[in-house]
């Protein structure tokens, strides 16, 4: 173990940094084991779904131009639905990132008239802009498609009183936002979700629940299409890609739903006929055969954050022991040097653009400047290690991802190590 540690010194983590984060992960060794049981479990299920639909290598090879009879395409759907327990799926590379996936969700099953209801409060940055909240081009607001929400009470729970209020006769789509986005409150559990979901249904039985899943695939042995969400929407590079998967997004759901978004990403007339591979279904599939594992590793990371910064004074949501329901560690600093040191460990123990100094920039779809750490080999991917920070008020950065728990252990380590070399903190 001496060699390890000479070896994070090399790497540029002083003694003392070394030291404190070892004594702090001895401290874990239960609950990774947890997490462990958790992993296998997702493991044999994604497993379980691979072979009850037969995937062959002959499915991973690619089509070009329409696409037709894209049979790998087609089993990867099958195995989609087969994990999230599903009527169908929408797997696709067509689909560019997780608001884009959102945007189809909606798009799809909304008309002219209707309204979308978050029972979760204020909507992810650039899921404003899709919605019109924030004024953008073709936001569903153009078309005549209204938004309510309800925020969260104090504690994080649900307030079903004023959720019950705001549900009416326009009220066709429930947003639910699993992870907490920019903001520092609790993520939502899938026993929540399914609790708010019966809440909803039982007032209107035939409204949309849709359940926006991103960071939290594979981090408990359900996932909210099991209690009751008509779609569960996600990106491949996020936790299901399992970072192999270059791009793509899913969205797993009731028949319905599902042919409703497959006009909304093809067209009215083709739907998921057409949408050819291009060679990538090797890299979706595989991607998701990885996926519980990769999870895991970004899980681990998460706690370790936690327990790190917890102990050096920080906020931290989720705190140091509660139990987790998505990847996203967030770490409330209070001052946007913190932030910038925070992220600059974090690139700097990156395996791609190591050598690259983060700063903030005018992100498209964000109100205000926004930092991001990462060096991935996927670009953008945040099941990576990888950081970012909206450049305002509380000045919390969110932390997730890790291939692997050791690579996450070292952003962590690094990150600290940037805060103590600018003298940021006294210890």
């Amino acid at each position: 173990m001496d060699n390890l540690r000479e070896y994070y010194i090399q790497l540029g983590v002083s003694p003392k940094v070394y030291d404190f984060c070892s004594e702090i992960e001895k401290s874990l060794e239960n609950r990774f084991k947890d997490i462990d049981t958790v992993t296998e479990l997702n493991q044999v299920k994604v497993i379980k779904a691979m072979q009850e639909c037969r995937f062959a290598e002959e499915h991973m090879n690619g089509t070009t131009g329409y696409g037709y009879n894209d049979a790998g395409r087609e089993v990867v759907e099958d195995i989609y639905a087969k994990v999230f327990k599903t009527e169908a799926s929408l797997v696709r590379q067509q689909i560019t990132c997780g608001t884009h996936a959102l945007a189809i969700a909606l798009g799809g099953n909304l008309r002219p008239g209707d309204e979308i209801l978050s029972p979760c409060g204020k909507v992810y940055d650039t899921l404003e802009g899709v919605i019109g909240v924030r004024e953008s081009k073709g936001s569903l607001a153009e078309f005549g498609i209204t938004f309510k929400k309800v925020d969260l009470l104090p504690n994080g729970d649900f307030d079903y009183e004023n959720i019950k209020k705001s549900i009416n006769e326009k009220t066709k789509l429930i947003e639910i936002q699993r992870s907490k986005g920019y903001d520092v409150r609790p993520t939502l559990s899938v026993k929540q979700i399914g609790d708010v979901i019966s809440f909803i249904k039982s007032i209107k039985p035939d409204v949309i629940c849709m359940v926006d899943n991103c960071y939290g695939e594979f981090v408990e042995v359900i996932e909210p299409s099991e209690v009751g969400a008509d779609m569960v929407v996600g990106s491949l590079i996020k936790n299901p890609g399992g970072g192999l998967a270059p791009i793509g997004g899913y969205i797993c759901g009731t028949k319905e739903c599902i042919d409703n978004c497959a006009y909304r990403l093809t067209s009215p007339g083709l739907g998921k006929e057409v949408g050819a591979s291009l060679g990538v279904t090797r890299n979706i599939a595989q991607g998701l055969f990885m996926a519980p594992t990769v999870t895991a590793a970004a899980l681990k990371g998460a706690i370790f954050a936690a327990n790190v910064y917890e102990k050096l004074g920080f906020k931290t949501v989720p705190n140091a022991t509660e139990d987790r329901h998505d990847i996203i560690q967030a770490v409330e600093f209070g001052k946007p040097e913190l932030i910038q040191a925070f992220c600059e460990g974090i690139q700097a123990a990156a395996p791609v653009d190591s050598f690259v100094t983060p700063v903030p920039w005018d992100m498209p779809g964000y109100d205000s400047q926004v930092i991001m750490a990462a060096g991935a080999f996927v670009s953008g991917a945040s099941i990576e290690l990888s950081a970012d920070a909206p450049m305002k008020e509380p000045y919390a950065v969110y932390f997730q991802g890790g291939l692997t728990y050791h690579h996450a252990k070292f952003g962590i380590m690094m990150s600290l190590q940037k805060i103590v070399e600018k003298e940021l903190i006294s210890w």
